[in-house]
């Protein structure tokens, strides 16, 4: 067995979650999840296939994210593993319950817009998702005046009252 790295490759700034399902199904349900969650969101889905022809198989509401997804998962490889880039303006808090309640889904690797790394298993049979390198490394415990901006951002942004 080889531990790897694998890099997403996506703008600086986009959301994304990563995740863990168990049927070729899937790829459907995820996506009338997303829009169900989110009326007019725009996001790309891949899912890595684990038998049969063991396809990348995608869906999606916008060419260029479902485009970005399906490079990610054939960089990933991971059987049963799906990816789902989101449009500008969408996040995970808004859409990361509809998807955690798919009956086909698993597990939730992460969801963020940080830099991250997928640490993979492969082996002679296939690849496996261990673990995500979700951003950097914590430097330092927070303060009262990092308490203070946290609050004001959050409240900033419409998220706290």
């Amino acid at each position: 067995m080889e531990l790897k790295l694998v890099q997403i490759d996506k703008p600086e700034d986009m959301n994304f979650i990563l995740g863990q399902t168990h049927f070729i199904k899937s790829v459907e349900d995820i996506h009338e999840a997303l829009v169900q969650a989110v009326p007019g969101i725009k996001f790309g889905l891949a899912f890595c296939e684990a038998s049969g022809p063991t396809l990348v198989r995608a869906s999606g509401t916008d060419k260029d994210l479902i485009k970005m997804a399906k490079k990610n998962a054939l960089s990933l490889g991971a059987g049963h593993s799906f990816i789902i880039f989101l449009g500008t303006g969408y996040f995970p808090l808004n859409v990361l319950n509809a998807v955690k309640m798919v009956p086909e889904v698993c597990h939730i690797f992460c969801a963020t817009a940080n830099p991250t790394q997928v640490v993979v298993a492969e082996s002679e049979q296939g690849r496996g998702i261990l673990g995500v390198i979700d951003g950097y490394s914590a430097k330092k415990a927070e303060t009262n005046e990092d308490l203070s901006k946290r609050k004001e951002f959050l409240r900033k942004i419409g998220y706290k009252f």
